[in-house]
Formats: structure tokens, C-alpha cells, sequence
């Protein structure tokens, strides 16, 4: 075959130009053909495109969306805000002035002064003790109440004139020269929320100089009958570090309870011989006539039941050294927290109960182990025969008198003194409800509260002390909270958590401004419903159902969904990108 240049091309011999440049003959089937499958090409490449662009613009947001984890929106700025607590405490004050008592010139004080006192404890804790001070002289009514022959029937008569507010306090001046308070008694508190003092106020003092006065002889008395700077800060022991108060409050708040909605007591008899003891106790009657109306002035502070049980055979985990020289067996001090594990295990109560468990034992030694004592530190015998554990209960060990020996018959019937008994439980019981008796000067005296076990003003100590304790534990609860749900992300927060959050959030801004108030009742019911909120929110068991379904658990579930259908959509797309890369390419040869 010939071949020849032509116009820089080679060219076969007997082609010519013309023919080597003519397109290919393509019939009409054919092109319909073709255009058939280009046609289904174009439309495959538009739905693998369209539901690409489906799944990732509705499937992936949609998917997203359905299976995140559920967090309802919770106060986070708020409750930062509570981890300073600034705490204002008001206290209203009334002084009320006997006859013969203000000069003229001092009649024209002004009716309310205040004074205030804040106290930093560190960075994001302070106390402001604020005192609100109304004065007025004495009506009638209260000069004949003033005037009777007791401090008892007085206190009794002034309360009948009118009751006061839950922590608040009513003092009365009275001159020096007044006989209702015996000698060398200068201040005299009821059994209410009253006080009689003593006071000689000169006729020349200023009024600046006369209300500064009356606040250095009161102040002392203010503080018996509401709450002193340690008795709040001890309240505040979760938050401060130990050293912060004295060894006597810290010892009073550990000793204490913690603030509940309710508690359970529970009353046994510990019979360890009951082949020499026949032993009868009326606990019913002796629960009703001392426990109950103590019981009854908490009624507001916590919600109370009582039990009682009789344990046979039950046996103290210790052994009493005999002494011989008093013919008697001795329990010492250190012996005393190995009595309490042995008994417990049979007491059964504290496994099943929803609130804490208060327990008070008596227990009457067997024959041979007769009579029991317990020793303090120092070798001496305790008078009540009795001692308590903190946030436990207490143990009182009852000793039998058996006469003459050689007449006894066994079992020996015993009837135990109650009176006795529920004297030294009710003490106890104070004490673990973290009631403390004042420490007063002996100018003081405090009258008894009589069968209710419980003076006003106590109470109100207690109040004051709880109320701080429950804004505290609300405060660290919430931050704990918040912080646990912000470190892990995969916690459900429901809308019934929120809600609970929220309304202890709210609870204890409302205690915190009916403290700063001076309204001690309204705050403590607030601070109750924070400290339950928050504790419900806190202990939800909704925020454990995907704690423990961790991020490779996730895939493992989806890849099985996701990957056949991801593989043919994502292997298509990229035979897409090529063809369409190679079209590009095609005409850019042609030109």
C-alpha cells in the first residue's frame, strides 16, 4: 500500500480526505437504541443524586434528631449564682419599756432602729445577722401581767395577750428596782417567745448613746433565744472547712441528724435473760404522756412515727469487767462503740425504712451480769446509767433491784419506771434532733418546758439552724447536679427532672428572701421544698438510662443499618464524579 504525505497527515493510498473524515452510518434503531440507554443513564445518575441529596439534607438531620439524647433546658446561670451564698438573717426584735423606765427625752426615740453584723467565712459563704428593732412602752394589759406574783404566771399572762411570730422575740425593760425577778437574776426567758431584763438607763444618755445600750444589754439575749454566729456557721459544716468553728458546735452538728421530711423512732426492750426477767413496760402510755407532745411542737418541722419491739436473748457485743470493790460490773467509755454493731443487727428497722431511723434501747443486764454501770473517761459513773451515739440513738442500761437473794423465784417479775426512762430518752432524743440547751450566764434563768419538752424559742433555734442547713444542702445538691450533667453529655434530662429543678431553684430563692425578711416560718417551709426537689431531681433514675450506652455501642448498632445503603449511594457518586470528569475532558480533546 502506496502511502502520501498530505497537508502534514498521512494519508492511505486510494482514501481520500473526505472519506478518512466522514462519520460512521447509523441507522435509525440503532440511534433510537442508543438513545434509549443514554437516556436511562441520565436518569439513573439523577436518582442516585436525588436521594443522596434526600439523605443528606432529611435521612442524616431527621436521624439526628430522633436519636440525640433528650436535655430539657435547666437554670445553669442560677444555679451558679448559688454557689455563693450571701445569707441575710433578720431577726425582728420588739422592746417594750416598763413605766418609770424613759425620761421624756427618751420617749422621743424613733419606733425601729436596726443594727447588722456580717460575717465572712470565705469566699462564697457570709453571714448577715440583721437585727429589726421596734420600740414602744408597756400597755395596761402587760403592766398587770407585769405585775403578778411569778415569773411563770407572768410569762403565762403575757402569752395570753397575744402570741408572737415564729422568730421573732419580745423583750420587756423592767426597772432595777422590779421584784418580779428574784435577786441576782437579771434576764428571766419564758417558755414562749418573751424576756424580762433588768436595765438601769442613766436620764442623761443621748438617744444614739441610749439605743446603743439597750443593744449591749440585749444582744446576749437575743442570741440565746434565735441563733449565734457559730450555731449558723456549724449549720454550714458541708460547705467550711472544720476549723472554722468551735469543737463544742462542731461536735453538735455532727451529732445532729441531717434534715429530713421525716423520721421514724423506734423504742426496744432488751430482754438478755428472759428465764430470769418478767419484764413490763407501758411504753404506749409512756410515749403519749413525755414523746408525743414533744413530737407534736415538731409537727411543722418533720413528719414523726413511732414503734416499739421487745428482743429476747439479745446480748451486748462486750463483756463487763467485774469490779470487786463495789461488787458491780463496769462498761468503759471505749467498750461503748462495740456494744452498739451486735444489737443493731437484730433490730431490723433501719433496712426498710424511707427516713432516717432513731433508736432508743433499754436494756436490763441478765442475773449474772448484775448490776451494770457504765464509766466515763475518768472512772466516774454516769448518773443516768446512759449513752448516745451520733445520728444512731441511744442505750440506757437499766439495773433491778433484787431484794434479799435468797428469797428469789425466777423469772422475777419487774415493772420498769418509765418516768425514769422516757426522761433520759427525751434528752437524747433533743440531742439527736440537734436541740441543745443554751449556755446562758448565771444572772439567766431559763424557765422549764414542761411537758412539752420543747420551749418556743427553742424551736425557733432549731428553725433557724435547720433553714441554713437545707439552703445549704440545695445549694451544693444543684451545683453537683449541674456540673454531673455538663461533664457527661449522654444523661437524659426530662422534662420532670427540669421541672424539679426549677422549682428548687425557685424554693430556695424564696427562702433566701423570706430569711432576709425576718418571716423564719415561710423560709423554712421553702427551704423543705427545695431540699426535696433538688434531692428528687438529683436521684431521678431517668438520668441513668443512657450512662452507660457509650459512643462505640452506638456504631455498632448503626453500621449495620447504615452501611448497605451507604456503599451503593457513595460507590455510584463517585462513578458519577468520573463520567462526569471524563465528559469534561472529551471536548477539550475535540477542540
Amino acid at each position: 500500500m502506496k502511502v502520501k504525505q498530505s497537508g502534514g497527515q498521512v494519508v492511505a493510498a486510494g482514501i481520500t480526505e473526505e472519506q478518512l473524515h466522514r462519520k460512521p452510518h447509523i441507522s435509525p434503531e440503532d440511534a433510537l437504541g442508543l438513545q434509549k440507554i443514554t437516556s436511562e443513564t441520565s436518569r439513573g445518575k439523577r436518582a442516585v443524586i436525588a436521594i443522596a441529596l434526600i439523605t443528606a439534607v432529611l435521612g442524616l438531620p431527621l436521624w439526628w434528631k430522633t436519636t440525640e439524647t433528650y436535655r430539657a433546658s435547666l437554670p445553669y446561670s442560677e444555679i451558679r449564682g448559688l454557689e455563693t451564698l450571701q445569707l441575710q438573717l433578720t431577726v425582728p426584735v420588739e422592746i417594750i419599756f416598763g413605766k418609770a423606765i424613759l425620761t421624756a427625752e427618751q420617749q422621743r426615740i424613733p419606733s425601729t432602729w436596726s443594727q447588722e453584723t456580717k460575717t465572712v467565712i470565705n469566699d462564697q459563704t457570709s453571714i448577715t445577722r440583721h437585727y429589726e428593732f421596734k420600740y414602744r412602752r408597756t400597755s395596761n394589759e402587760e403592766e398587770e401581767a407585769l405585775g403578778l406574783q411569778s415569773l411563770k404566771d407572768a410569762d403565762n399572762a403575757l402569752q395570753k395577750l397575744g402570741e408572737t411570730a415564729q422568730g421573732s422575740i419580745t423583750i420587756f425593760i423592767l426597772p432595777e428596782s422590779s421584784i418580779l425577778l428574784p435577786k441576782g437574776i437579771s434576764v428571766y426567758i419564758g417558755k414562749h417567745r418573751r424576756a424580762l431584763v433588768k436595765c438601769t438607763l442613766s436620764p442623761s444618755l443621748s438617744s444614739e448613746d441610749f439605743l446603743n445600750t439597750v443593744y449591749k444589754k440585749v444582744e446576749h439575749v437575743i442570741q440565746t433565744m434565735s441563733f449565734t454566729d457559730e450555731t449558723v456557721t456549724a449549720a454550714l459544716s458541708d460547705r467550711i472547712p472544720t476549723g472554722k468553728f468551735s469543737k463544742e458546735d462542731f461536735e453538735n452538728s455532727r451529732r445532729a441528724f441531717k434534715s429530713s421530711a421525716g423520721y421514724e423512732i423506734t423504742f426496744s426492750l432488751l430482754n438478755p435473760d428472759p428465764k430470769s426477767h418478767d419484764l413490763s413496760w407501758n411504753i404506749s402510755s409512756a410515749s403519749d404522756q413525755f414523746i408525743q407532745p414533744f413530737l407534736d411542737k415538731l409537727q411543722n418541722v418533720a413528719n414523726f412515727s413511732v414503734d416499739s419491739q421487745t428482743l429476747y436473748y439479745a446480748m451486748l457485743g462486750v463483756t463487763p469487767r467485774f469490779e470487786k470493790t463495789t461488787s458491780s460490773y463496769i462498761l468503759n467509755l471505749h467498750n461503748l462503740p462495740h456494744v452498739i454493731n451486735p444489737v443493731e443487727a437484730r433490730l431490723g428497722s433501719s433496712a426498710a425504712s424511707l427516713y432516717p431511723v432513731l433508736n432508743f434501747l433499754l436494756y436490763i443486764p441478765e442475773y449474772s451480769h448484775s448490776p451494770l454501770y457504765i464509766q466515763d473517761k475518768d472512772g466516774s459513773r454516769i448518773p443516768t446509767n446512759a449513752f448516745h451515739s451520733p445520728r444512731w440513738g441511744g442505750i440506757m442500761i437499766y439495773n433491778v433491784n433484787y431484794g434479799n437473794a435468797g428469797e428469789l423465784q425466777f423469772p422475777v417479775h419487774i415493772d420498769i419506771d418509765m418516768v425514769r426512762v422516757m426522761e433520759v430518752f427525751l434528752t437524747q432524743l433533743r440531742l439527736l434532733l440537734g436541740i441543745t440547751k443554751a449556755t446562758v450566764p448565771e444572772n439567766y434563768q431559763l424557765e422549764s418546758p414542761g411537758n412539752e419538752g420543747l420551749t418556743d424559742w427553742e424551736l425557733d433555734r432549731l428553725l433557724w439552724s435547720r433553714v441554713v442547713e437545707n439552703i445549704a444542702t440545695v445549694a451544693t445538691t444543684l451545683t453537683s447536679l449541674a456540673q454531673l450533667l455538663d461533664q457527661i453529655g449522654n444523661i437524659v434530662i426530662n422534662d420532670i427532672v427540669a421541672s424539679e429543678v426549677y422549682h428548687a431553684v425557685s424554693s430556695v430563692q424564696i427562702a433566701l428572701s423570706e430569711l432576709e425578711a425576718g418571716h423564719l416560718e415561710s423560709a423554712f417551709q421553702a427551704s423543705k421544698e427545695a431540699i426535696s426537689s433538688s434531692e428528687k431531681a438529683f436521684f431521678d433514675p431517668s438520668l441513668l438510662h443512657l450512662l452507660y450506652f457509650p459512643d462505640d455501642q452506638k456504631f455498632a448498632i448503626y453500621i449495620p443499618l447504615f452501611l448497605p445503603m451507604a456503599v451503593p449511594i457513595f460507590l455510584s457518586l463517585i462513578k458519577i464524579a468520573k463520567e462526569y470528569k471524563q465528559s469534561k475532558k472529551e471536548p477539550m480533546k475535540t477542540d
